[in-house]
């Protein structure tokens, strides 16, 4: 994969890093672990790591200090995390993931600016990352006040302005298609934020036409712990993630 400062190098084949170290004792110099390379190997890790969590059988990888100085010198993530701020949705726990694995950019309801699409673009370009995830939840403070100052027609104060007239398009999506309740919205507010970023970032769009990343909407149920996919660029068949999945957790 490429390093920070090589703009534009294609990810190269499968990588590996030193094994998480157990039980306090520094890992094998000769034992590695693979590193997804692909859209869809890491949309795999992500769903296999939230089950474990789900589960409650996390491993808690690459959170020793082995792996912390192994990855000092350089980072390379399998996913880019645009996820909502909300302090219950923390990617590296619910999807039982350590150091250098998650490049994460978090807004209140995951609203895109140009600093959020920047950010994106580095994770991609410059660190070579297949996957990009926009990371929503159920019952989302941002979608809700959105919500009330639409209906009162009463903005809210400050700079949570910007974030409420981001979240307004997605109601008025919403509304056109008949969905009412907090949690539909909430999908469509994740799916209207994929494509977004695709429309708003020419350099996403042709990362993931050259098929070197992709783009998925993930919802998250703040009881259960599980993620669902709400969209997906490319679109794979309904059964591929979880197939992945069960593969990785083999």
């Amino acid at each position: 994969m490429s390093r920070p400062g090589s703009p534009g190098s294609q990810p190269g084949p499968e990588r590996t890093l030193p094994a998480p170290a157990t039980g306090g004792v520094p890992a094998d110099v000769g034992t590695a672990f693979a590193v997804p390379a692909s859209p869809e190997q890491a949309l795999a890790e992500l769903h296999a790591g939230n089950r474990r969590f789900v589960t409650g059988a996390p491993r808690h990888p690459n959170q020793d200090a082995g792996h912390r100085a192994a990855v000092a010198d350089g980072q390379h993530p399998f996913a880019v995390i645009v996820g909502c701020s909300d302090s219950r949705l923390a990617a590296e726990i619910i999807f039982d993931r350590g150091l250098g694995d998650l490049f994460v950019v978090r807004t209140a309801g995951h609203t895109i600016g140009p600093e959020v699409l920047g950010s994106v673009e580095y994770a991609v370009t410059v660190l070579g990352t297949p996957l990009v995830v926009v990371l929503g939840h159920d019952s989302c403070g941002a979608v809700q006040a959105a919500r009330t100052a639409d209906a009162t027609g009463t903005p809210p104060v400050g700079h949570l302005c910007a974030v409420v007239d981001a979240v307004v398009p997605s109601l008025r999506r919403a509304a056109a298609e008949g969905v009412d309740d907090i949690d539909g919205i909430v999908d469509i507010h994740i799916a209207h934020t994929v494509e977004a970023m695709l429309g708003r970032s020419a350099v996403l769009a042709a990362e993931v036409a050259a098929g070197r990343c992709g783009v998925v909407g993930m919802s998250y149920r703040l009881t259960a712990g599980e993620v669902r996919t709400v969209a997906e660029v490319p679109a794979r068949t309904a059964d591929a993630p979880e197939a992945a999945a069960s593969a990785a957790l083999a």
